[in-house]
């Protein structure tokens, strides 16, 4: 049985992952479960899977969790505070962790987990965005096993060659036959929209994405294309990419999540429903495989898939991060950050949505480009990059 820990339980992942588990009580324990503030949230799941923890890291939210578990009479005790995040990602009894807390607030944890020797189911995207090289050469160090959950990566994993699979960040791709990694993004909400009306997008409009059921900052950056920007990141230090090896292709139906293309002519494509339980259960039970939940897909029932280029008129986000990736670590670190902050402005409704490209490439050309050696440089350059990113924030609010 296997022993887990969820950063970031009542998230999309977090929900996807624990409906995952539900259908295999004999499988699978959960030791800990994480959250920022959502107590209602937490007392259902502590109620419905009885972990041995639960963390919350607002101080008066953990309070709150700690007093109606007393009164509910739960065996779950509360811990409070970000150190807690560690403590549980890193906790001897734990085999798996599954790392899904949104943005740089989940880079410690998964780090402290990666540290621990944990296999860590990869949903954050941000800690490779935010550390890169750094993290991989953890991973390397500790003997971590780490699995791609965002369903591109997942997808990418599943069709890469098993030796290719057990030594992610450092294949050579090449040597195993791949010409090319082909990341497929649906194009967002505003695919079709004409160019000139992108400005007076909400955020309800940009958090309707067509296909995913998402949360609110992961909606908008799939407006933006954004999402599919970090995730090119992200796959660059996962499948250890040259710049030449990695393409992102308009993929509207989300049928298939990503694409392998060989250098025999061949092209291996993971398809499936557009539903995490699918990439979430292929982490848990890797290498074999398990039931999540999922229907297979109806071929009879697929009308068409389509494919084009992301325009990058249409997706400045996006060519920001490629151009980005390619700088060095201290700039996609920048990148993300800013579009943190921009992010959050916009669906404050402080900024318009075509704002937040523009803040991200304001911050990108202020702030210069140097070496990182440690995740103490990471976080340095992540706070450098939010207070100008706030500052360009009150500039676009007060126009």
């Amino acid at each position: 049985m296997q022993s887990i820990t969820i950063l970031g339980a009542t998230g999309s992942i977090g929900k996807s992952t624990l409906a995952v588990i539900s259908e295999h009580p004999q499988r699978f324990n959960l030791f800990a479960v994480t959250a920022h503030a959502n107590v209602a949230e937490m007392l259902s799941i502590c109620a419905r899977f009885n972990p041995t923890y639960a963390v919350m890291v607002d101080e008066q939210a953990g309070i709150a969790l700690r007093q109606q578990l007393l009164e509910q009479r739960s065996s779950t005790a509360v811990l409070i505070g970000p150190a807690a995040l560690l403590d549980v990602a890193s906790a001897s009894e734990v085999d798996t962790v599954m790392a899904a807390i949104v943005g740089a607030a989940g880079l410690l944890p998964t780090l402290a987990a990666v540290n621990a020797g944990k296999r860590i189911l990869l949903a954050n995207k941000e800690a490779l965005v935010m550390s890169g090289q750094l993290f991989m050469d953890a991973v390397a160090r500790s003997g971590a096993e780490l699995l791609p959950i965002d369903s591109e990566h997942n997808a990418i994993f599943q069709c890469l060659p098993t030796a290719a699979q057990q030594a992610l960040g450092q294949a050579d791709l090449a040597a195993h036959g791949v010409s090319k990694i082909l990341l497929t993004g649906s194009g967002g909400p505003f695919r079709e929209l004409p160019l000139a009306e992108l400005a007076q997008q909400t955020p309800a409009a940009a958090c309707a994405h067509p296909n995913w059921s998402m949360g609110q900052k992961i909606s908008v950056d799939s407006a933006t294309m954004l999402n599919k920007g970090l995730e090119y990141i992200e796959a660059r230090w996962l499948f250890n990419c040259q710049r030449e090896q990695l393409e992102v292709v308009v993929h509207p139906q989300s049928v298939i999540h990503s694409m392998v293309s060989f250098t025999d002519g061949s092209v291996i494509a993971q398809l499936g429903q557009p539903d995490m339980r699918t990439p979430i259960a292929y982490g848990l039970s890797y290498p074999t495989r398990i039931s999540s939940g999922v229907a297979a897909l109806d071929f009879s029932q697929l009308s068409q898939l389509t494919f084009s280029t992301a325009e990058a008129a249409r997706y400045p986000c996006l060519a920001l991060a490629i151009e980005a990736c390619w700088q060095g670590q201290a700039a996609t670190t920048m990148l993300n950050a800013a579009n943190e902050i921009a992010v959050e402005a916009f669906l404050g409704t402080q900024i318009g949505f075509t704002a937040i490209a523009e803040i991200c490439d304001r911050v990108l050309n202020e702030i210069a480009v140097i070496p990182v050696s440690s995740i103490d440089d990471v976080i340095a350059i992540d706070q450098q990059a939010r207070q100008v990113a706030q500052r360009w924030v009150e500039h676009y609010r007060l126009c």
